[in-house]
């Protein structure tokens, strides 16, 4: 059984031969836009990012119905250009829309395109759309990715106008805390433009188009942090304006005017949330600060993210109040009874208000209120001798036994054992069932303290226990090193994602470098099926140096496959 894992393709249709005055910025719902010229690729400066143009390989001639690996029918064609086609297609297996993207086998961008694909997928997060296959057969190379039907496009987003600040902090927000984490496993956009950032009905952005938007358009740059960050800038300055932040019109917004540079945005619009607009022309700018603050330019996407971060929380606007209708009042409730009409003003036909009905005076009235009374004092009254009741009874039983019966420090139950506090955690790794090590590389990061990292495993087709592979199918986890031997008291572990079957385990306390299940032998919790944080105190200490959470079966990830993981482990205990 294969392992396959997923990441994010965002494809635009630019084939370079126009010039930039021939087309207008637009975007299809595959996140393919027709913008030819520097204005498509984004009009940053040369030096972060150069082009290769290749004489383009014929595109693959198919059609409405074609199937791939006799699983995605293709539907619609989006767009045909420079070599590759983007199509929207029906996987028949799992019964949902995906979008495929096709190339020759031959075509000059074909093997990097694959190896950017297999290469992002390793990265997992759901901030991305993820791409679902990557392959080639039958002298075709085709991307299968994610088809989000809800989403809306950036660029429709700023057809309506500016963003709200509140809006264009959440876009900022996401968008930089993604592609930090992109580029911490050494991954590049590129071409984050304004059809790359979809916005879900949650809220949420995704960013699609990650390292394989790239390698399909043949872009590569020396800077790579450099220019991803001053795409976010200009992703910020376009919510905040509604204008793009160049001389040159791009994706439906219209360009700054030629020849006076870079413009704060409240210099271009009135209103403009001024925190956001300097953050905005510190990722924009190139050489040093605004001019406002003289604080650094962001150079990163981890830079802009812990910038966003240090700025104040912007709350969302209040909801607007729409007030009822006005009621309409009769003349006598507006005063006006009794009084003369001026001439011309209409009046309200009064009708003959109707008595209202008698009070109960017949005798059936008057038996009523007495037994409905009478009801009422018979509940109070016994309430009022239950009450009397428990409390002499409670009294007599002290005064028999001479104590109360509420139990002390001296009963027979056990004490709470002592939760603990929170142990240094020296190193990680990964336990090799079977010789075969499940992503050792990222083990450390279950103790970084770092809630946005962790320990994910690929995805397993199949089989729930790690695909059924040799060598994993008996399960994998995270080995546990406190440094050295102590009172374990209690252990809290955040997984990456709910319904994993896990069991922790801790070596005796004269083990040395335990490397094997069976050198784990002290059971610190039962194998079961667990939510997304476990948290346990043991009912006793117990003296070990290394503890093992370990995984034997994941949850399904929803996309036809199995996935899990550990985000962070924090054992708790005493030094002595």
């Amino acid at each position: 059984m294969a392992e396959r894992s997923t990441a994010a393709v965002d494809v635009a249709d630019n084939s370079g031969d126009e010039p930039l005055a021939a087309q207008a910025a637009q975007a299809t719902s595959d996140g393919v836009d027709t913008q030819n010229g520097r204005a498509a690729d984004g009009p940053m400066p040369d030096k972060d990012g150069e082009r290769t143009n290749p004489a383009p390989a014929a595109a693959p001639e198919l059609h409405s119905g074609h199937k791939l690996a006799r699983r995605y029918r293709l539907e619609e064609c989006v767009t045909r250009v420079d070599g590759f086609s983007s199509w929207r297609a029906m996987d028949e297996k799992l019964r949902r829309a995906v979008g495929v993207h096709l190339m020759p086998a031959d075509h000059a961008r074909a093997r990097s395109v694959l190896a950017a694909a297999r290469s992002s997928a390793l990265l997992g997060d759901p901030r991305f759309v993820q791409v679902l296959d990557a392959v080639e057969e039958n002298d075709l190379v085709y991307v299968v990715h994610e088809w989000l039907p809800d989403a809306t496009e950036f660029t429709a987003l700023l057809t309506a106008g500016p963003l709200e600040a509140h809006e264009a902090y959440q876009l900022v927000s996401q968008v930089s805390q993604a592609m930090a984490a992109a580029h911490r496993e050494g991954l590049a956009h590129l071409r984050l433009t304004p059809s790359a950032i979809l916005r879900t009905s949650t809220g949420q952005y995704r960013i699609r188009g990650l390292a394989v938007n790239a390698a399909l358009r043949g872009i590569t740059s020396e800077t790579p942090q450099r220019a991803d960050t001053e795409a976010i800038g200009a992703l910020l300055y376009a919510a905040l304006t509604q204008r793009w932040p160049y001389e040159s019109d791009a994706y439906g917004l219209t360009g700054l005017p030629k020849g006076v540079g870079l413009i704060a945005p409240d210099q271009v619009r009135a209103g403009v949330h001024r925190g956001l607009g300097e953050l905005a022309m510190r990722a924009l700018a190139n050489d040093g600060a605004t001019a406002s603050r003289q604080e650094p330019a962001c150079t990163t996407p981890d830079e802009l993210a812990k910038a966003v971060a240090a700025m104040p929380r912007i709350r969302p606007p209040e909801p607007a109040f729409t007030a009822p209708p006005e009621y309409q009042h009769t003349t006598y409730q507006q005063g006006s009874y009794g009084r003369p009409t001026p001439p011309g003003v209409n009046t309200v036909q009064s009708r003959p208000v109707a008595p209202p009905p008698p009070p109960l005076q017949s005798r059936t009235g008057r038996a009523l209120k007495w037994g409905v009374a009478a009801l009422l004092i018979a509940a109070l009254g016994l309430g009022s001798w239950q009450l009397a009741d428990r409390l002499l009874g409670r009294a007599s039983q002290m005064g028999n036994n001479g104590t109360s019966n509420t139990k002390t420090d001296s009963d027979d139950r056990p004490k709470d054992p002592e939760p603990g506090t929170p142990l240094a955690l020296s190193k990680a790794t990964v336990i090799a069932i079977g010789g075969d090590a499940v992503k050792g590389e990222d083990a450390g990061k279950s103790i970084d303290t770092n809630a946005d990292t962790g320990w994910v495993t690929p995805q397993y087709l199949g089989y729930p226990n790690f695909g059924n592979l040799p060598g994993r199918k008996d399960g994998s986890g995270i080995i546990v090193d406190i440094g050295s031997v102590k009172n374990v008291t209690g252990i809290d572990v955040d997984f990456h994602v709910a319904g994993q079957e896990v069991q922790v385990l801790a070596a005796p306390e004269a083990a040395s470098h335990p490397d094997s299940l069976s050198d784990f032998s002290q059971q610190l919790t039962k194998k079961a099926v667990v939510q997304k944080q476990l948290g346990t105190t043991l009912e006793a200490p117990v003296r070990t140096r290394y503890v093992l959470i370990y995984v034997t079966e994941l949850p399904s990830d929803g996309e036809g496959g199995y996935r899990g993981g550990i985000d962070e482990i924090k054992v708790r205990g005493t030094d002595s």
